[in-house]
């Protein structure tokens, strides 16, 4: 049995390039085991043949391909040109389709080790869970269940998709002695005909594929081939005796609308459809209005999917409430392949060594199988020896070396902002980055081979500690910016935070003393306020600077909607959208105020809107009334600051336009694109370790704009 002081290693995972499709083996950092989660290392995975196969034909199509395949991306992408303009829209564009997704979600595996919290799951355990193609998955506590000793691990891995089409029936209540129709028999369609049959229920198959339909008559269903030109219809009709099938199970994946338009009129008055597959949804209001039919979407394996809390491991839904969860769902499928209730072993058409994941896609891209299993390597041979580090280097002597006058960095955190906009600042600031850390190791890879990094990592302790290291750029969720300030400057590493510093009075309280300790060894602290960067607003600073009258400042910003369930809404991940970016305009108002902030006050909307209209006091007389709005059009510009003072103004638009009115001397200045500071700000910092300067922005500064900001913060709903 493996213990939980073993099992440091990287790993192998499959991923995808969404730009051209390529399906590659690589190999990333072990991530680190989490709390309410597990560290499972995998011994058979499966093929999601509906799923997968949709990513490869998305990932091999052309731009216009994709862009044809998802229309509401299209109309984000034209609001975004009009707003931004176009060369930020197509980087934004190139970038998405730049990050490698993980493939799978079908994983058995043998628990390596169990994080905080964690109470029913020991390392030694058989489990299956919705982790991906790789020889570790870090995985949810609540989205595991244990296998039971008589299931082996070729029949569990195909619980996910079981669970799947269970939530479908669960949906659609069959009783015992009900006709229902399965439209699609893939797995999921497979599946669902064996489970509506566990449940009592006659049950028809239909697919153009007579080989699937051969299989689903053998594991008990009647069976109908599209292909053969028979009306589904009628012998949907003729096997209801002429009632109507009581339900239908859409289990196809079709862009056509004929499976919806097909399930409606098969179905009795008042029959049940439920669509757990992907079809086109364009309905005929009569084939519902005259038999009062009902139609839902099932979501995935169940109640918890997408719920964060949920998925976090934080809580589960009490079983009194909520009878069937995702996990309950799993645990009730492995429960009935124990009972002999549920045959997979039929399903599998094809076995492949992780080594031989190519031949497995080509194998689901010609159609030619259903159940595609990847089995992973055992045992303490060459794999164990290879399985040791959650380091990866780059296989060469360390580029960087120690030099204190030049930043050498480790970038923690490997998300959507670190690769399109710091990463790329800090190489045009010539920052050498010495290493790169995620907590999935997948993206630490990628943008350590991107950009030339010696290591990627899961171990942002370890990145902190390397000699080699005298920066530390810190880009991740933000309830982990204070510790890991902390933990920098603690360690004498120059620091930059992307916003936020601090969460919390608390947290500014500890970097606050983490800071004044390290200024004995010479470490700075910066904020990534980047806006106070920008080429516009140093011209704005400039023109102010003339003037010295007070400054009426209105900055307005349109934030847009976040869904509710987004980290960054989340108070213990993301401190709320005021704390994790209206922050920004406080630090804008503040430095271009020139002076101390000393009184705040604030009017939050209610309605479970993130929006509020705050109003900062100046020492010399100043004021900054900042509206920060999230229930705005995405049509109109993001960020607008006015300026008004001695009978002049400043409009700066969207960080693309500053137009002056009565000034002297200045009518307008307009960039090519949008500039909002933050190669400008990167390299102040880099310059600034380079010199043995102080920070760009004071630290005072950086506290003052912390704790304004978590007072605005802390004021109620209307």
């Amino acid at each position: 049995m493996r213990t939980a002081t073993d099992t440091g290693f990287s790993m192998r995972q499959l991923l995808q390039d969404l730009s051209d499709g390529r399906i590659s083996l690589q190999e990333v950092p072990c991530p680190q085991v989490t709390p309410g989660h597990l560290l499972v290392r995998t011994a058979v995975s499966l093929v999601s043949a509906g799923t997968e196969r949709m990513l490869l034909e998305f990932g091999k199509a052309s731009l216009l391909g994709k862009a044809r395949q998802q229309p509401d991306r299209v109309r984000e992408a034209w609001e975004k040109i009009r707003t931004d303009g176009l060369l930020p829209t197509l980087e934004a564009v190139r970038a998405k389709l730049d990050q490698p997704i993980s493939l799978g979600y079908c994983n058995c595996g043998e628990v390596l080790e169990v994080g905080a919290g964690v109470e029913d799951f020991a390392p030694g355990d058989r489990v299956v869970s919705n982790g991906s193609h790789a020889e570790a998955v870090l995985v949810s506590a609540n989205l595991c269940a244990k296998i039971p000793a008589s299931v082996n691990d070729h029949d569990a891995a195909f619980t996910v998709l079981g669970a799947i089409a269970l939530e479908g029936i669960r949906l659609a209540q069959p009783t015992l002695g009900e006709a229902f129709v399965v439209i699609g028999l893939g797995l999921v369609g497979q599946l669902a005909c064996q489970l509506l049959r566990a449940h009592g229920c006659r049950v028809m198959g239909i697919d153009p594929d007579p080989s699937r339909a051969e299989l689903a008559r053998r594991l008990g269903a009647e069976t109908m081939v599209l292909s053969e030109g028979a009306d589904p219809v009628a012998a949907a009709q003729a096997y209801s005796a002429g009632r109507g099938v009581d339900g239908v199970i859409i289990a196809a994946s079709t862009p056509s609308d004929d499976p919806m338009h097909q399930a409606a009129r098969m179905c009795r008055k008042r029959g049940r459809i439920v669509l757990v597959g992907v079809t086109g949804l364009k309905l005929s209001r009569a084939d519902f209005y005259e038999k009062e039919l009902s139609f839902q979407v099932s979501c995935s394996y169940g109640p918890g999917r997408y719920d964060p809390g949920y998925e976090a491991g934080d809580y589960d839904y009490p079983l009194g409430f909520v009878r069937w969860t995702a996990q309950r769902n799993f645990q009730a499928v492995l429960d009935m392949m124990a009972d002999g209730r549920l045959n997979v072993a039929p399903l599998i058409s094809r076995r492949f060594s992780l080594d031989r994941a190519d031949a497995a896609y080509e194998a689901l891209a010609a159609g030619s199988a259903l159940g595609i299993l990847i089995e992973y390597p055992r045992g303490e041979g060459a794999a164990e020896e290879r399985l040791r580090r959650r380091i990866i280097g780059a296989g060469h002597a360390p580029r960087l070396a120690p030099r204190p006058s030049q930043p050498a960095a480790a970038m923690i955190g490997a998300g959507n902002f670190a690769a399109r906009s710091l990463m790329p600042a800090m190489r045009a600031a010539q920052v050498g980055i010495r290493s790169v850390v995620s907590v999935s190791g997948v993206s630490a890879a990628r943008l350590a081979q991107k950009f030339g990094c010696d290591q990627c990592s899961t171990d942002a302790a370890a990145a902190i500690a390397d000699p080699l290291v005298n920066t530390v750029v810190i880009a991740t969720r933000h309830d982990s910016h204070a510790a890991l300030a902390c933990a920098a400057l603690k360690a004498g590493k120059h620091t930059f935070v992307e916003k936020p510093l601090a969460m919390s009075a608390a947290e500014m309280d500890q970097i606050e003393k983490a800071y004044a300790a390290a200024r004995e060894s010479g470490a700075m602290l910066m904020v990534g306020f980047n806006r106070r960067f920008s080429p516009l607003t140093r011209k704005m600073k400039a023109l102010l600077g003339t003037v010295c009258e007070p400054k009426c400042f209105i900055i307005t910003v349109n934030a847009g909607a976040v869904p509710a369930g987004h980290w960054t809404r989340d108070a213990r991940a993301g401190g709320g959208r005021i704390i994790g970016e209206a922050c920004h305009f406080v630090d804008l108002a503040r430095y271009l105020a020139g002076g101390p902030i000393v009184a705040v006050q604030t009017a939050r909307a209610g309605g479970g809107l993130e929006a509020a209209s705050f109003t900062l006091r100046f020492a010399d007389g100043s004021i900054a009334a900042v509206n920060y709005l999230d229930n705005g059009g995405k049509s109109f510009a993001k960020e607008r600051v006015e300026v008004f003072t001695a009978g002049r103004v400043l409009v700066l638009d969207n960080f693309r336009r500053l137009t002056g009115y009565n000034w002297p001397g200045f009518r307008r200045m307009a960039l090519w694109r949008q500039d909002k500071g933050h190669n400008a700000a990167m390299a102040a910092f880099a310059g600034a370790v380079r010199s043995g300067g102080p920070s760009p922005i004071p630290f005072e500064e950086l506290a003052e704009v912390t704790r304004a900001t978590l007072e605005i913060a802390q004021a109620p709903p209307a």
